[in-house]
């Protein structure tokens, strides 16, 4: 068995220190710095990814949150319930297709400021670093013990301790373990992360056997982030809305999955000249033959 973390905060003097603010802030740093070494390798101007990631990362963090907040609203409007909570984005709670609408968003804005058209290069660079980041945020919820799966007794699967609070009492995610197990569960924070490992490495591999470009490596992350996500959505116990008795997040994973895959075939193949990558009068020395083996040319 897999045992929970005993508790998801720590008190260091008057601030919390969050483990599902920290994952996300691990995995955004992970992603700029191998979006970073991709796009300069591709051909494009050193600092490029940080500068956009100023526009990227807060536009994404907004979608996330209202995507939750719109799919999940019971859990914050009608009776018994504090519409403020909807604010409280440390507590968890980002969808990820929100995320990457409106950081794909704020990534045009931010390219678009330096000069730069490239929005498909961009994304093609980025792509494996964001689903690797998917995957390191799923310890987040892993400490948060939340989004979980069904029960289940085999030999890996997640032990559910009960915790306890001052404040809110006895709950599942707030407040420190009182050692009780609750329930044993399908540990779906691990699947969806190995899912995500495997992805970014075929993102890699395959960008580097056929020299995808024009945005097809991002279509293809998209596409097969949201095959995994579909087989786990159907793992999962924990409330959801529903629609036509499905989960809200299966039937998004389906359509957002057969939109990228329509994208990938039927965009311009081949890469885009490194001299796209730049903005006019960028004279920058980059060169795809200098790439580092990680970057994934």
């Amino acid at each position: 068995m897999i045992p929970s973390p005993p508790q998801g905060v720590w008190e260091i003097g008057p601030f919390p220190l969050r483990a599902y603010a920290l994952w996300i802030i691990v995995g955004i740093i992970v992603a700029i710095w191998w979006g970073e070494k991709r796009w300069v390798a591709r051909g494009g101007r050193a600092g490029v990814v940080v500068d956009t990631a100023l526009w990227a990362i807060p536009f994404g963090l907004i979608g996330g949150r209202i995507y939750h907040v719109a799919t999940d609203w019971y859990r914050y409007f009608g009776e018994g319930r504090n519409p403020v909570d909807a604010l409280k984005i440390w507590d968890g709670g980002l969808g990820i297709w929100g995320a990457v609408a409106f950081g794909a968003l704020g990534a045009y804005i931010g390219l678009r400021q330096q000069g730069i058209r490239a929005l498909g290069a961009f994304g093609d660079s980025v792509a494996p670093g964001i689903v690797l980041a998917q995957g390191i945020g799923r310890l987040g919820n892993y400490f948060n013990q939340e989004l979980y799966g069904r029960e289940t007794d085999v030999p890996w699967a997640l032990e559910i301790y009960q915790r306890y609070d001052e404040t809110y009492g006895y709950s599942e995610t707030i407040g420190r373990s009182t050692g009780q197990v609750l329930a044993t569960v399908h540990p779906t924070f691990l699947y969806e992360l190995l899912w995500n490992v495997l992805v970014a490495l075929l993102l890699v591999v395959i960008d580097r056997r056929y020299r995808l470009g024009h945005g097809r490596v991002f279509a293809l992350y998209v596409a097969l982030y949201c095959f995994g996500r579909f087989w786990v959505e159907l793992m999962r116990a924990d409330e959801a809305t529903l629609v036509l008795g499905l989960r809200i997040n299966t039937i998004v994973s389906v359509l957002v999955m057969v939109l990228a895959l329509v994208y990938f075939w039927r965009i311009r193949k081949g890469r885009e000249d490194p001299s796209e990558l730049r903005a006019a009068g960028d004279t920058g020395d980059a060169s795809e033959d200098e790439s580092p083996p990680l970057a994934g040319r």
